[in-house]
């Protein structure tokens, strides 16, 4: 019979450090706050330098785009906050609602007349002036399904019929909608937060990594399947067969990375932003740091991901709940994940994917959900090693 864990009392995130009873179990708590504080700082500050080039293409103020990323900043600094401010464990019966509403926009995004198309990708649903990203969405719903339905299951982990299918069979479902709109890079990082919560829920390697490679498989199938994907990793193989067009925005991101030099040409100096390079501030705003700030500021950067990313292992390791190990693992897996492919990319590691850079891409859905993510981890980090 599953104990039931009391409810924690109501009082503010820094009377909860000061009362922990080991001192070092508030330190993930503060590198985690500070770091995602700071790569939004940076963020805003990029997304200034970028838009006040690209407002001028489209006939906008070259405030435009940063006032709309500020007030999704603060928006996702509300949602940070408030998460934060919730015991984790609370989220945990609404695990399904999200999923379900999730699955919901999913389809809906599908649907013409609901979903808007943009540049041959429908990922968009307008709500008057606001759009959302359902995808976005799924990322957080898939952490917070994966971890309910694992927490209750110990002691079965060998079995499965309860711990790896169901999982993986929401998990398909939730990346094949995805790929239809189409977009392979967020079905990839679905697929790796449920497969992270697997492996923190204790599932044996051999199975488990049996259905990794049928899954990269599957992926690499869908990759080499399509046109322009197929374009893409060949660009990456070699840019320069096809300067103009496949291996364009390859080129222009490493001309902008390598002009940086070490200490940057200066914020708000880039020269890539000016037409060179396309979605310079959505999937390549790295480049566009880079070449601003100097290989020394991208260090900095990644440095913050690293950070973000070792606290939160460390969080899911000390958690005192299963549902908490789970979810904080999917949370870490989400943001590392995204932030590796995405560099990877822009530096001409992987292949474009289209997958933004959490917390410094525009992207208002995108930034909220992250910053709601990272509420959770925050919560979770809050009361490590607080309980017996």
């Amino acid at each position: 019979m599953t104990a039931i864990t009391p409810r924690l009392p109501r009082r503010t995130w820094a009377a909860a450090l000061r009362s922990a009873p080991v001192g070092q179990a508030t330190a993930p708590f503060y590198v985690l706050f500070g770091s995602v504080i700071t790569l939004t700082a940076i963020g805003l500050v990029m997304v200034l330098s970028v838009s006040s080039v690209t407002g001028l293409y489209v006939g906008q103020s070259t405030w435009f785009t940063f006032q709309r990323q500020l007030v999704w900043s603060i928006g996702g600094l509300v949602a940070l906050v408030l998460v934060m401010r919730v015991d984790y464990r609370f989220w945990r019966k609404y695990a399904n609602a999200v999923m379900a509403l999730a699955m919901l926009l999913l389809i809906a995004v599908l649907v013409p007349g609901i979903g808007t198309t943009a540049k041959g990708a429908t990922r968009w649903i307008y709500f008057g002036p606001i759009s959302f990203q359902p995808s976005e969405l799924a990322k957080l719903a898939m952490a917070l399904f994966a971890a309910a339905w694992l927490a209750d299951k110990a002691g079965q982990e060998n079995d499965a019929r309860v711990t790896i299918r169901p999982v993986l069979v929401v998990c398909s479902l939730m990346a094949g909608f995805i790929l239809l709109q189409p977009n392979l890079g967020t079905a990839v990082i679905i697929g790796l937060i449920a497969f992270a919560a697997l492996f923190m829920a204790g599932v044996p390697l051999l199975p488990l990594t049996g259905w990794s490679l049928l899954s990269a498989g599957a992926a690499a199938l869908a990759a080499w399947g399509s046109g322009y994907r197929r374009h893409r990793v060949l660009s990456l193989l070699d840019p320069w067969a096809d300067p103009l067009d496949a291996g364009w925005q390859t080129i222009q991101s490493r001309v902008g990375i390598a002009s940086g030099g070490a200490t940057g040409v200066g914020l708000g100096e880039s020269r890539i932003k000016w037409g060179f390079l396309p979605e310079a501030h959505t999937d390549f705003i790295f480049a566009v740091l880079a070449e601003e700030m100097g290989w020394l500021g991208a260090v900095f950067m990644i440095g913050m991901f690293a950070a973000f990313v070792i606290c939160g292992i460390g969080v899911a390791l000390r958690c005192p709940d299963r549902f908490g190990q789970v979810l904080a693992a999917g949370i870490t897996m989400w943001v590392g994940t995204q932030a590796f492919v995405n560099i990877a990319a822009v530096v001409g590691v992987l292949p474009i994917t289209g997958v933004p850079l959490p917390f410094l891409s525009v992207g208002g859905s995108a930034l909220l959900m992250n910053m709601a993510g990272a509420g959770l981890l925050l919560s979770i980090a809050r009361q490590i090693r607080v309980e017996p």
